[in-house]
């Protein structure tokens, strides 16, 4: 099976209590914008401490506009200057369009185990009863040859609907920052999907979407299952916690939450209830 696929596609991820664990280590947490902030819950519902780093590279964002080699390039120096700024024992690539596009690359590159977020569509496959499924992330993730290989491999034997939606990502981001969404807006993204009456399983192929979700089943016109990779990649980083114990020495638990932007910006101030909200005590810049 492909590596990358590994990271998420073992488990189900249908709704479920976390039966919190250890210390975590000192987990670094990535992505262009806050959709991660998903995945740092999942993994603070997972642990019972850990130091968590969460590093926006807001810089650059949206990364689902971006060329490949762009990508490449950007994630590795980024990735680069957190580790040396923050010396992680893991690190979370906890954005669904650098995991796809970059992230055997940047495995290559450093000697830290590097988790990745793929779209849940294999355990969407084994939870669907009627056989239609809605995939729902940025326009990049749904249509890349990647998720296609990941449909072929989970889900060649159902219908999959696709819908690629950027505006939905911004959305996400505005509500954060405490606007308000239009649920109308909401109602017509989801559309394409609803207007298939046999659909009864969404996988939120992008860590924005999971924030937002509340606002997604209201607007949706029915009830789904909402399926996103959030406990399945918690539940990975805790299969590799007997290796994250052995860097830190005298088996103090830690709870403390970084975040860290890769420039100021004005609508930081924004974010900060937000931030607060998800344990965030300080927030850095990152030094070039």
């Amino acid at each position: 099976m492909n590596k990358l696929a590994n990271d998420t596609g073992d488990e189900v991820c249908t709704p479920q209590e976390a039966v919190p664990v250890g210390d975590a280590g000192r987990v670094l947490i990535f992505d262009s914008g806050v959709g991660g902030l998903s995945i740092l819950s999942a993994l603070k519902r997972q642990f019972k401490a850990g130091e968590f780093i969460y590093a926006s590279d807001n810089a650059a964002f949206p990364y689902g506009t971006r060329s490949r080699s762009f990508l490449v390039a950007r994630v590795e120096a980024v990735l680069r200057a957190l580790i040396r700024d923050y010396d992680p024992d893991i690190v979370v690539v906890a954005c669904n369009t650098a995991s796809t596009v970059v992230l055997p690359t940047i495995r290559s590159h450093f000697t830290l185990d590097i988790v990745g977020v793929v779209p849940a569509i294999k355990p969407a496959a084994q939870l669907t009863r009627s056989g239609t499924i809605g995939l729902l992330g940025t326009p990049g993730t749904v249509n890349r040859d990647y998720t296609d290989r990941l449909i072929e491999e989970f889900a060649a034997h159902l219908r999959v609907i696709k819908v690629g939606s950027s505006e939905l990502v911004d959305l996400a981001e505005q509500a954060l920052r405490g606007q308000a969404l239009c649920h109308e807006t909401l109602k017509a993204i989801l559309a394409p999907m609803f207007d298939e009456p046999d659909l009864d399983t969404v996988v939120l192929a992008c860590t924005h979407f999971p924030l937002i979700r509340t606002q997604l089943e209201t607007a949706a016109p029915r009830k789904v299952a909402w399926v996103d990779s959030g406990a399945a990649i918690a539940r990975r980083v805790a299969s590799l916690r007997h290796r994250l114990e052995l860097k830190r020495d005298g088996g103090v638990e830690r709870n403390t939450t970084t975040a860290v932007f890769t420039q100021s910006a004005p609508d930081i101030q924004a974010l900060q209830p937000a931030l607060e909200s998800f344990g965030c005590q300080r927030i850095d810049v990152l030094a070039p």
